[in-house]
């Protein structure tokens, strides 16, 4: 049967994420082939993911087209992962889910929804619908305050605040160098997720005006619980190779959590995306038209049912 190239991916069957810097990818029949100094490995990659591109890598023509063709995510960072350079193409070609995604973020009305949805997503309840996004951005700076608090009294690490220097990476301390390398982590998974849905990254609800705003948005979602008392614990163990150990548990946690089982789900959530929608009735609503008109594929709520991808 042929490949369907608008079909959604199943992002929960995918492992997590592979890091490799320093280092020449070629292709060797249906796995890439890693060659550094050390040797060469062979990597499956049927259920990758994403592959993070740190420095000093090289990759084929050849291994970028199993790796598209695969449906995995590329991403070029930074060393360490703490800079995004760039983002390869996901592997859906639908557009039903950013349709959804744009209609409610140019809806003024329909965006403060969103954002009181994954504000209550992020604390876990209900929240009262008489409280402003003033006092609900207080509430969430204590709740992000206290988490930082309870972690550091916990793993009895010493916590100033969150501060870094991009260009002199060496002089942060050991929790922020931690914590910036399990968020970039976190960040590289939601963006790969996110793209792999068939949603935009540019277009974020509480963030804005950037390229990787709603990566933002949906990382925010797990930081808390995930890479805020993981980048404690790994500073409580000790400094030396703080970034790659807080990569590897990361990781670990990723895989534990079954958080690629819950990120797709989460951002059908807050835009409400129907979970009755199958994959196969959205194919029948997103035919891909030749030529827009006007007129001709607007239809109302009445007409069908719902909007969009839902």
């Amino acid at each position: 049967m042929p490949e369907d190239f608008q079909a959604l991916p199943r992002l929960r069957d995918s492992l997590s994420y592979l890091y490799i810097e320093h280092a020449v990818i070629e292709r060797n029949q249906s796995a890439l082939l890693v060659l550094q100094e050390t040797g060469k490995t062979n990597v499956p990659i049927a259920n990758l993911c994403v592959l993070l591109l740190g420095p000093g890598t090289t990759i084929t023509h050849a291994a970028i087209s199993l790796l598209a063709a695969s449906g995995v995510s590329m991403v070029w960072v930074g060393e360490d992962g703490t800079h995004y350079y760039a983002q390869g193409v996901g592997e859906t070609h639908r557009a039903g889910h950013l349709l959804r995604q744009a209609e409610l973020v140019s809806d003024p009305q329909k965006r403060q929804e969103v954002v009181l949805r994954m504000y209550e997503m992020r604390f876990g309840y209900a929240l009262d619908p008489a409280l402003t996004i003033e006092q609900i951005r207080g509430m969430e700076g204590v709740r992000v305050r206290t988490a930082y608090a309870d972690a550091s009294k916990k793993f009895d690490v010493e916590w100033t605040g969150r501060a870094y220097d991009r260009s002199n990476w060496s002089t942060a301390d050991p929790v922020n160098r931690a914590l910036s390398a399990a968020n970039a982590v976190l960040h590289g998974i939601c963006h790969a997720a996110i793209v792999s849905g068939g949603y935009s990254p540019a277009l974020g609800f509480l963030h804005s005006g950037w390229h990787l705003a709603f990566v933002y948005d949906v990382a925010d979602f797990y930081k808390v619980r995930l890479t805020v008392p993981l980048a404690f614990e790994i500073a409580a163990e000790s400094s030396v190779n703080i970034e790659s150990r807080a990569r590897g548990a990361c990781r670990e946690r990723i895989r534990e959590s079954k958080l690629l089982q819950q990120i797709l789900p989460d951002i059908d959530a807050i835009l409400k995306i129907e979970e009755s929608s199958t994959e196969d009735e959205i194919g029948e609503e997103l035919v891909a038209q030749p030529w827009w008109q006007p007129g001709e594929i607007e239809m109302s709520e009445a007409e069908n049912g719902h909007h969009g991808a839902e």
